[in-house]
């Protein structure tokens, strides 16, 4: 069922901005956004360490931090750039239940950049695990991924970086590199499996519930 112009009209008049904002934002866009759906253009090595590059470097661990997430991708910031960012902290997995975290072959990884990141499947075994998306903010759904792939690219000072990764670390550069050409975690997951992520809340507040956009 499509949404009728008035409303659309009102959820425009809930913002305070007015006027056009450009990227790189300091929100990740929703799914609809056509930029999501575009495939990313490389990025020219020459062009890395301008101030251009480095800024936008800078914003999408802004962003990234700003929404505690594991990974974010140019594009998810308005931008359609080969570059995603990654990282699970020591501090993030002490938050994880420990079953999850050893079921899920979690393991810490230090906040990463890369640029033209090319993928390597290194173990075709496909792991199915729920994964979310800050661009299709409060849903998830079960997912196949590749046990373990290697990612070539280049880093912030524009340095050849080739790094492999197993389960979710995988998990995460697979996701994030899917932005780059395009796709959503909707494309490929199990689709009866895709629900609210708040379906309970939802419940005991009588459908009382908003799904905040970007964090407070």
């Amino acid at each position: 069922m499509s949404v009728s112009r008035k409303v659309l009209n009102w959820y425009a008049r809930l913002s305070p901005a007015r006027g056009h904002v450009s990227p790189p934002y300091n929100h990740v866009i929703q799914i609809g956004d056509p930029r999501l759906r575009k495939i990313s253009e490389p990025v020219p090595l020459e062009a890395i360490k301008t101030e251009k590059i480095q800024a936008i470097l800078k914003k999408l661990e802004f962003v990234l931090n700003k929404y505690d997430s594991l990974g974010m991708s140019a594009p998810q910031i308005g931008l359609n750039l080969r570059i995603f960012a990654m990282r699970l902290t020591a501090k993030e997995l002490k938050s994880i239940p420990p079953e999850i975290v050893k079921s899920r072959g979690m393991t810490e990884v230090p906040y990463t950049v890369f640029i033209n990141p090319m993928l390597k499947v290194v173990d075709y075994r496909k792991v199915s695990h729920d994964e979310g998306c800050e661009s299709v903010r409060g849903f998830s759904a079960e997912v196949l991924r590749y046990k373990e792939v290697e990612i070539s690219g280049h880093n912030s000072e524009g340095e050849p970086s080739t790094k492999s990764f197993k389960d979710w670390t995988a998990r995460i550069a697979q996701h994030e590199l899917d932005h780059l050409d395009g796709k959503l975690y909707t494309d490929i997951m199990d689709r009866k499996s895709l629900n609210c992520t708040c379906w309970e809340e939802v419940n005991l507040s009588q459908g009382k519930v908003s799904i905040p956009f970007a964090p407070e």
